[in-house]
């Protein structure tokens, strides 16, 4: 071993007849071009992979349910864990995209006018959701608050909640939301719903308190924007847009605009961008990343750094339309590499990916723990509250 052999440079040494001279002493490295080596930043893109190995993306909006669904009457399968070329969503592709949560949507299709009907259409996705869930116990697991969130984190899981689901699957009757939440329901969307339509009947007021208390998120993507005003006057835990963008930069119903922005950021909620290209361009041409980001700032600036979020829009089939470089669920690091190089920090990036929606699960669900402690279940009805019939 080098520690044990005498130093062949030891000046007491003396050499032998014949023998090879002592090498010569090595040159001095060259201490500024080490420095330069060793000084090299990572490029955005290791940067970005990096932090999403720490801070995954929670999803706010995948509509894979609601596919199956369809694909399920026509007598299609989807093999989740393997992955297949006829949707967007996989798990090698969530794992590729460093997916660490997803609310699934269980939003019944806006012409299902039939409360009834959207109940038990409810009831078809909350199971295949489910099905989904057991079919790949190593890669999902259900999350029912906060504390499923960090654990399905730790253990390399991707957190499933279950929600939205749309507002008019509950009808007129607080006890099917209950019933609803019982099931594991999480965030409701108040759009199509009949006490939801242009601001809050007396019964969605009630709706709302009943939502908090319970700990169920209140979702306002696509309603109208006297909707959401009531709605934030009335709610007292955050809520959230579960796949929108900023009104500013695309004109949709399905967009919020600035000063609903400026309320949501008073209210702590999170505005989950969305990639779908219908509510990033509106001019024909396929958007790209950059609009996407372009949007992700706008909610930023205006609503506030601790509400924004991010929502892919994903589960469905390959031939629908898409944001050019956001095909599908392995593509979030590209669109956090394009912020870093817009000079987003690592706790802005870090908040965008995971924190934000993190903070409003966790502080709705702290908030339900307080009221079910002074409030008991609402047994008010729609017709004493609304003055109509079922």
């Amino acid at each position: 071993m080098a520690d044990l052999r005498d130093d062949p440079h030891d000046s007491d040494s003396t050499s032998a007849a014949g023998d090879l001279d002592p090498p010569p002493e090595p040159p001095a490295a060259e201490p500024a071009a080490t420095a330069t080596a060793t000084a090299t930043p990572a490029s955005s893109a290791e940067r970005a992979a990096t932090l999403l190995a720490a801070h995954p993306v929670i999803d706010g909006h995948n509509s894979l349910a609601p596919t199956l669904l369809r694909r399920r009457a026509a007598g299609h399968s989807h093999d989740l864990e393997q992955g297949e070329n006829f949707l967007d969503t996989d798990m090698p592709r969530i794992r590729a995209g460093a997916l660490g949560a997803q609310f699934w949507s269980l939003q019944v299709a806006d012409d299902a006018d039939d409360e009834d009907r959207a109940v038990s259409t409810t009831l078809e996705l909350i199971d295949v959701v489910r099905d989904l869930i057991a079919s790949c116990p190593e890669s999902l697991r259900l999350a029912l608050g906060a504390g499923d969130l960090a654990d399905a984190r730790h253990c390399g899981r991707v957190a499933s909640f279950l929600g939205p689901v749309s507002g008019r699957a509950i009808g007129g009757s607080l006890a099917t939301l209950r019933a609803f939440h019982f099931l594991g329901v999480r965030v409701l969307a108040l759009a199509g719903a009949r006490w939801a339509d242009d601001g809050l009947t007396r019964f969605g007021q009630e709706a709302v308190r009943e939502m908090n208390r319970l700990g169920v998120l209140v979702d306002l993507s696509g309603a109208s924007g006297e909707t959401v005003r009531a709605t934030l006057a009335v709610t007292k835990a955050p809520a959230m847009f579960s796949h929108s963008a900023a009104g500013a930069l695309t004109a949709d119903p399905g967009n919020v605009p600035d000063e609903i922005l400026a309320l949501l950021g008073a209210n702590a909620g999170v505005c989950m961008v969305s990639f779908d290209p219908a509510l990033i361009h509106r001019d024909g041409r396929a958007p790209a990343v950059s609009a996407v980001a372009d949007h992700v700032e706008r909610v930023r600036d205006v609503a506030g750094p601790q509400c924004v979020g991010l929502a892919g829009t994903y589960g469905r089939e390959a031939d629908a339309p898409r944001t050019a470089g956001l095909e599908d669920t392995s593509c979030y690091p590209r669109l956090i590499t394009e912020l870093l190089d817009r000079g987003w920090d690592d706790t802005q990036i870090t908040d965008l990916t995971w924190g934000n929606a993190a903070r409003v699960v966790r502080d709705a669900e702290f908030l339900a723990r307080a009221a079910q402690g002074r409030r008991p279940a609402s047994t008010a009805t729609i017709e004493e509250l609304d003055d109509v019939r079922r």
